[in-house]
This record gives structure tokens, sequence and C-alpha cells, in this order.
């Protein structure tokens, strides 16, 4: 099959030819049907200093995805070939202590396709079935493929109330502009973001915030606070994982708010803890990948329903031969979600 790897420890990737992937007794063969581009492999064909940490070549990356299953493992019980199937991909061992109290998204043995294991920028992809979701007919294969981030965005916006409240969404890329349409679905009274990089403050405009704010063209937390009339955002959403973003996130929260942390920092923040945060009464909430599988059924029906369309992320649609075009794109800050065709 043909796939794209991360054959050394050195920047770069490659197109190969590869063995399709064996079956085990509890796994899955799933052929891909569409794929996408995550933040996370920017980082690893760049050879950074968390891939040169966690990625351990040869490894086919790659972990947004949908396809149909081809194959089954003898010990398979729920699903059979034929099937449309998203993945979680974040492999949970449902056996250790979090996961037995419902907290599978923070598994202690977690392995994550794509970076811990064989990843979906190939023909064909093995997934345990524990971690298939089946896909209603209606969700289409390029929405199908973006599931993974924008399941991030829903498990970000709706892990508190946010019908009636204020949002503010620090940082516009992909997941922060679903976090965007996701709030706007579940009925919040204004949704405003900030964003500094300028096709990404467009994106985020197609999913009809109530305002978009460059941060280097005006004081953003003074604009939040001036649309909420002085008062602050009930909820914030910080997607950027800049120190600057974070900084914003704490200033332009309300009193007793609830602050939404999912950007990643490179290096640790500092903060005013007195004045940003205790005095304040806010509370800070880490969100790490999807809830298994309340997101997952919060996603699919928002957008089953139609009350959510992400489809406007979407900008670039490619084979998986132009892997390498796509790259640059992204790197060039040129593009929302891209599709990779097998």
């Amino acid at each position: 099959m043909t796939a794209v790897a991360k054959l050394t420890p050195a920047p770069g990737a490659d197109v190969i030819e590869a063995p399709v992937p064996s079956v085990g007794p509890g796994d899955l063969l799933v052929r891909v049907k569409a794929a996408s581009i995550c933040g996370t492999d920017l980082h690893i064909h760049k050879w950074d200093q968390w891939a040169r940490g966690r990625i351990k070549p040869p490894l086919v990356f790659g972990h947004e995805f949908c396809g149909e299953v081809v194959e089954t493992g003898a010990s398979v019980t729920t699903f059979k070939s034929g099937d449309y199937v998203s993945v979680e991909t974040h492999v949970f061992d449902a056996t250790c202590d979090l996961c037995r109290l419902g907290r599978a998204h923070v598994c202690r043995n977690v392995s994550i396709i794509g970076i811990d294991r064989q990843g979906c920028f190939a023909e064909y992809v093995c997934v345990p079935e524990r971690s298939a979701w089946r896909l209603d007919v209606q969700v289409p294969q390029e929405i199908g493929a973006v599931l993974d981030p924008l399941g991030n965005a829903v498990h970000t916006t709706l892990a508190g109330d946010v019908t009636g409240r204020s949002v503010a969404v620090i940082g516009c890329g992909p997941i922060g502009c679903m976090a965007i349409g996701v709030a706007r679905a579940a009925g919040a009274s204004l949704v405003v973001a900030t964003e500094l990089n300028e096709y990404r403050r467009e994106l985020a405009r197609a999913m009809r915030p109530d305002h978009v704010f460059n941060p280097a063209e005006l004081d953003a937390v003074e604009a939040v606070r001036d649309a909420t009339d002085g008062a602050g955002a009930d909820v914030v959403l910080e997607m950027s994982g800049h120190s600057s973003g974070i900084t914003q996130a704490l200033k332009v929260a309300k009193p007793g708010g609830r602050i939404s942390l999912l950007g990643l920092p490179s290096k640790p923040v500092e903060i005013d803890l007195s004045i940003d945060v205790i005095f304040k009464g806010v509370t800070i909430q880490g969100i790490n990948g999807r809830r298994i599988w309340e997101t997952w059924y919060q996603m699919q029906a928002l957008l089953v329903s139609g009350a959510l369309d992400v489809s406007p992320l979407i900008t670039h649609r490619f084979p998986l031969s132009r892997f390498s075009h796509a790259i640059d794109l992204l790197t060039a800050g040129r593009a929302g979600k891209i599709i990779l065709y097998p």
C-alpha cells in the first residue's frame, strides 16, 4: 500500500510502499477513505524537540481519518466488513483505574494512533475494535476525517454550561474555529474570538462569531470587555497555547467564569494566580482529547441535526501523494483543514 512515513530521525517525510497491516484477534482493518493533517503531524514532519523526544521511526503517521472496515479479527463482535467508521485515536487500555472510572480520555496507558503506533496516512490502518466509532452515513467522508479535532472543540466548549452565556475563543486555528461553531450551536448569547493570522480570521468569520479581533491591532482584552459591556466573558476557550493567549484568556474571563485550556504551550507559562485566578474566583480546566464516548455522541448529533457545519474550514483536498505540498501550505498558514485521499 502507499503510505507517508517518517523513516529517519530527521526533518521531512517520505511517500513509500508499505505492507498492509496484519489484523489481530481484536482488531479492524480499515480502508482509509479520507484523512486530514493535524498540527501534531507538522511537529513530526519538522522533527522539533517534542517529536525527537516522542516519535520512534520508522512510523506511518497521521491520526485524523475515516474509512470502511474491510477485515475483522476473530474476536470482533460489534463491527463487520463494510461498516463506515471513524476512530478514537487515543487508544485506551480499558483496564486502568481511570478507564474503569469513566475517564478513558486520560487513560494511564494511552497510546496514540500515528504517534505511538502506525497511523492513517496510508491506504489501510489497523485499529482496535474498542476504539472504533460507527459513523452515521449522513456524515460526509471529509467531515468524518476531522472528527478528532472536532471532538477537541466539542469537549472544550461543552465542558461547562454555554447556553445563554458569552464565549471568548482565543486562537482561531481549525479547532478554535470549530469551537466558535459549537458555541453558536449550543446557544451562546455572544461569541467573540481573537486571532493574529489574517487567513485564520477569515476562516473564523465563516463560523459566524459576533466579533473577531486582531490582538496586533488593538487591545484584545479591552475589546472583549467592551463586547460584553465591561463584564468579561462567561466562558473562555484557550486554543492557541501561546503564553500571550493564556494571559489574555485569564484577563478576559468574567469573575466566577470558566476558562478551558486546550492549547499546548511549548514551555512553562507564568501567570498571576492572585489577581487573575484566586481573587476572580474563576474555574480553570485542562482539556485532553475527547470524553469517550460522550463527546462522540455529542458531535455526531450536532452534525446530523444540521446544528453544526464545519465544512467551511476544509480548504484543500489532495491525493496522499501531494502530502509535501499540503505541509507547505499549512506551514505557511495558508490553509484550514486539508483532506488527503489515499
